[in-house]
C-alpha cells in the first residue's frame, strides 16, 4: 500500500487581510517634546542658562568710560556747552570701530559699551594738545602722550598721572617711534615765533611728519596733521578758502614754520595716495585759551599778559590788520570730529569773526584793565595783512562751526594767566565765578 505523504512546505497557505496600524494621535507630536523636556531635570537646566545669559547682558558692568582722575576741563568749558554738544564717538552710522585701524564691523549689540581707543597724541603736553587729551580721556580713550617739553609742560596734564589709561613718552618725533595705536593726532610743532625761530622746524615738520605717517602706514592707523592758516601767508584772497593756494615767502623769517607745514600737507597727501593711508588734514586759525605760553608772542597771549602785568599793550604796525580767534575747546571739537568723519580735507578750523589789533586791545582793555595804555612798534617782516577762514566745508562736511565768542571766552583765558602769573587764587575763584 503506498504511502501517502504530504510535503507541507508547498501547501498553500491562507492569505490574512492585510496589516491596517491605529491612524496615529493628533496630540502626540507635541506631547513628546515636551515629555522629552520634562524627563531628568532638563527644564531646569534650560530656565538656569536663562538667567545666567541675562545677568551677564544686564548686570554686569561692560566698561566704564568715565575718566579715573579729576578733569579740570569745567574750568573754561561753560557747563551749559557741553551739555548742548554732542559726544561724538567712534560710531558712525551705527558702527563701532575696533581694533588697529578704522572699520566697521557691525551694529552695536544693545547694552553694549562704546569701546575705548588707544591714541598716540603728539605735542600733546602742549597747549592745544592737552585740551585734545583731555577730551579723549573724558571719552573713555587710552591715550598715549609723546611730547619732548619744548613748549608743552607736564603741568597741563598731571591731572592723568596715575590713570591707567594715560602714558606720556618723553620724546622728540623726529627719532623713529615704535607703537600700536588706532589714532594718531600729529601735533607737535611750536607754534609761536618766540619758539620756531630758535627750533629747526623743518626737521619736525618733516623728518617728524615722516616719523608718524610711517608708523601710520606700519600699523595701519589713521592719522591727522594739525596744519596751520599759515599756509595761505599772506593771502590775496579773503576770505582764505581750501582751494587757495597761499601767497608765502619761501625765504622769509617766517618760511620755516609756513613752508614747514606746507611740506607736512604735501607728505600727507602723498601718504594717502601712494600709500592708502587713512589721513586727515586741519588748518589752524588763531586759537586761544587756558594754557597758553604766557611770552610766546602771539597777539592774545601779549596782550593778556601786559594788561596784567600794567604794561602798555604793545600794537604793531597800524593795528588794521586782522585775525580770527577761535576757543581752544571749539578746535578741540573740530578736530575730534574730523578724525571720525570720512572726509580727508583739508579743512579750515577757525572763528569767522574778524577783529583788527586795535579791536583786540580794546576787548582786552575792556576785560581786564580799561586804562591800560596801547604803544605802537614797527611791524614785524611778512606778518599778513588780513587773515579770516571759510568754514563753509567744515559746516557742511563736519557740522561744526565755533560756539564761544571773543568775549566769552577770553575771561576764561584771562582767569588762567592771572592765577600762573601771581598765583592768586582767590581772585581765580571769584573771576570764574562772576
Amino acid at each position: 500500500m503506498a504511502s501517502e505523504l504530504i510535503f507541507r512546505g508547498h501547501e498553500s497557505q491562507p492569505v490574512s487581510d492585510p496589516y491596517s496600524p491605529k491612524p496615529p494621535k493628533p496630540w502626540l507630536s507635541v506631547a513628546r517634546p515636551i515629555h522629552y523636556i520634562l524627563r531628568e531635570q532638563r527644564l531646569i537646566f534650560v530656565f538656569v542658562g536663562i538667567a545666567i545669559a541675562t545677568l551677564f547682558f544686564t548686570v554686569l558692568p561692560g566698561g566704564s568710560s568715565k575718566p579715573h582722575g579729576p578733569i579740570d576741563e569745567s574750568s573754561y568749558i561753560p557747563a551749559e556747552l557741553t551739555q548742548s554738544r554732542p559726544q561724538r564717538s567712534m560710531y558712525q552710522n551705527g558702527h563701532v570701530a575696533t581694533g588697529f585701524g578704522i572699520n566697521s564691523v557691525g551694529k552695536i549689540p544693545l547694552g553694549l559699551k562704546r569701546k575705548g581707543l588707544r591714541i598716540v597724541v603728539t605735542g600733546g603736553a602742549g597747549f592745544v594738545g592737552s585740551h585734545l587729551v583731555d577730551r579723549l580721556m573724558a571719552r573713555g580713550d587710552s591715550v598715549i602722550v609723546v611730547d619732548n617739553f619744548f613748549t608743552g609742560r607736564k603741568e597741563n596734564l598731571v591731572h592723568h598721572f596715575g590713570n591707567p589709561r594715560f602714558e606720556l613718552i618723553r620724546h622728540d618725533v623726529v627719532e623713529p617711534l615704535l607703537l600700536e595705536v588706532d589714532q594718531i593726532y600729529h601735533l607737535a610743532c611750536p607754534a609761536s615765533p618766540v619758539h620756531y625761530k630758535h627750533n629747526p622746524l623743518h626737521k619736525t615738520n618733516v623728518v617728524g611728519t615722516l616719523n608718524m605717517l610711517g608708523l601710520a602706514k606700519r600699523i595701519g592707523a589713521r592719522f591727522l596733521l594739525t596744519s596751520t592758516s599759515e599756509v595761505y601767508g599772506d593771502p590775496l584772497q579773503h576770505p582764505q578758502v581750501e582751494t587757495y593756494w597761499g601767497n608765502v615767502n619761501p625765504i622769509g623769517v617766517r618760511s620755516c614754520y609756513d613752508e614747514g607745514k606746507r611740506t607736512a600737507e604735501t607728505l600727507t597727501m602723498d601718504y594717502h595716495r601712494g600709500a592708502e593711508v587713512e589721513v586727515r588734514i586741519a588748518r589752524i586759525f588763531n586759537t586761544y585759551g587756558p594754557r597758553m605760553c604766557i611770552d610766546d608772542g602771539r597777539v592774545v597771549s601779549n596782550f593778556v599778559a601786559q594788561a596784567l602785568r600794567k604794561e602798555p599793550l604793545t600794537v604793531y604796525g597800524d593795528g588794521k590788520q586782522t585775525r580770527s580767534f577761535q576757543f581752544v575747546s571749539d578746535l578741540v571739537e573740530g578736530l575730534m570730529r574730523l578724525m571720525e568723519g570720512e572726509h580727508v580735507g583739508p579743512f579750515n578750523l577757525g572763528n569767522p569773526g574778524e577783529f583788527t589789533m586795535l579791536e583786540l586791545a580794546q576787548v582786552v582793555q575792556e576785560t581786564i584793565d580799561p586804562n591800560a595804555k596801547i604803544e605802537f612798534k614797527p611791524n614785524t617782516e611778512d606778518d599778513p595783512h588780513k587773515r579770516k577762514p571759510d568754514i563753509s566745508k567744515a559746516k557742511e562736511l563736519l557740522g561744526w562751526e565755533p560756539k564761544i565768542a571773543l568775549r566769552k571766552g577770553l575771561p576764561m583765558m584771562v582767569s588762567d594767566f592771572r592765577q600762573r602769573i601771581f598765583g592768586d587764587h582767590k581772585q581765580d575763584a571769584a573771576a570764574t565765578s562772576a
